[in-house]
């Protein structure tokens, strides 16, 4: 991006952030009291909190709809990638979970870059680039066997006999083709699917009623839902429900975002290992980073995700082990200096970094006030904070999360630009 129009898309994003420049941002302007500052590296740095999006502004492409713990909305990552890229532009998310930053980039046109410690979060994000058609869906479930053979695992408590026969067979018609090398994109978009459907709470889902589709429950605690509840599992058709998710994702999806999504799939960059280092993506070579890493120790993101790994053929206590979770303030902010270093490398010259963070421990602890001197640290230079104002989910309240409690109650992004 030019220079002078990269200061015209900068003027339009954080123009809020100086109160009576006359820039037509805010219409009404911002009220009296949503306005304060943070002190960072003996600066104090303006924080505007207000509602920027919501969940239904712009009602957000079906293709997003694949459920996984602690996952920001794609409203957030538009919102930056719109004013802060242009078509072409690489746009990077080091902590990619199920990929939506990745996948909005694709879908508006940009090129994409992802990282994420565990491996599922490739699996979740990379096949969506490549959508397919739902009859060649239905064709290649035709020849996958709708049984499997059992290793020992008892899922009973999850599923029916024929539908966890089915589980299995799909299991090991991914898992044998990975091994043999003839995994397709056919097949890697199945695995997607049916790992999305595992468990949940209606249905549309493989399961017997159990948590949202974002966490698995241990099997004890299954056992448990089943008896208060007095339910069993009942049989559910595993590829009907694949074959009716895959029409539901791909719902929508305009001929531009199609060919957006094959465009961004020739050239993306999927990769699985540490933030903090990240050798194969070149220096200078994104224009925008849109991430929220993980938060404390608020997710047991291995624990979360025991079953779709047990699926995908993965180890789910190596992975667990892998992935940092740092107790203290001070270790998560070491940890997250070194990614902050890490992305001041992958940067190019006048390009931006978008750092999402929430509130922690009943509110007392305000991320962003704890990220933004370490941005400066790392070389960056910082506009301020956008908050934006968002009610709590259905699914919050289920993990026992509430406004001014444990988790997030906000989106809190502090804006960085390499200078």
């Amino acid at each position: 991006m030019a220079d002078g129009d990269g200061e015209a898309v900068r003027r339009n994003l954080l123009a809020g952030f100086i109160p009576g420049s006359g820039l037509p941002i805010f219409d009404p302007p911002p009220p009296e009291g949503a306005w304060d500052a943070v002190e960072a590296e003996g600066t104090a740095y303006p924080r505007l909190s207000l509602e920027f999006w919501t969940a239904r502004q712009r009602q957000a492409a079906n293709l997003h709809e694949i459920s996984y713990r602690a996952c920001y909305k794609p409203q957030l990552p538009r919102h930056f990638i719109e004013r802060l890229t242009r078509p072409g532009e690489r746009v990077y998310d080091p902590f990619s979970g199920r990929g939506t930053t990745a996948v909005e980039a694709a879908l508006l046109g940009r090129r994409v870059a992802a990282n994420d410690v565990n491996p599922l979060s490739r699996m979740l994000a990379e096949p969506r680039l490549t959508p397919p058609e739902p009859a060649d869906v239905a064709r290649r479930l035709q020849a996958i066997p709708r049984s499997g053979a059992g290793d020992g695992l008892d899922l009973g408590m999850f599923f029916h006999p024929d539908t966890e026969s089915e589980i299995r067979g799909l299991r090991d018609w991914c898992c044998g083709r990975a091994a043999s090398g003839e995994l397709d994109a056919l097949d890697t978009w199945i695995r997607m699917v049916a790992t999305n459907r595992l468990t949940g709470h209606s249905p549309g889902f493989f399961s017997v009623y159990t948590l949202p589709p974002n966490q698995a429950l241990s099997a004890g605690k299954q056992r448990q839902i089943n008896t208060r509840r007095q339910q069993e599992p009942p049989y559910r058709d595993t590829h009907a429900l694949i074959q009716k998710k895959t029409r539901q994702l791909l719902s929508g999806l305009e001929p531009a975002q199609w060919r957006n999504l094959c465009t961004a799939a020739r050239d993306a960059w999927f990769l699985t290992g540490d933030a903090r280092r990240t050798p194969a993506l070149p220096d200078g070579s994104v224009a925008l980073s849109v991430t929220s890493p993980p938060f404390l120790d608020v997710v047991d993101y291995s624990g979360d995700n025991w079953l779709r790994c047990w699926f995908a053929g993965l180890d789910a206590e190596a992975i667990g082990r892998g992935i940092s979770t740092p107790r203290t303030v001070e270790d998560w902010s070491g940890t997250m200096l070194a990614v902050f270093t890490e992305l001041h490398r992958v940067t190019q010259r006048g390009g931006f970094v978008a750092f999402e963070v929430g509130e922690v421990r009943r509110g007392s602890l305000k991320l962003d006030e704890v990220v933004l001197p370490l941005g400066l640290r790392a070389g960056f230079r910082a506009h301020g904070v956008l908050v934006n104002r968002q009610a709590f989910t259905k699914t919050a309240h289920i993990w026992g999360v509430g406004n001014n409690d444990k988790g997030t109650n906000s989106n809190r992004i502090v804006v960085f630009e390499k200078g």
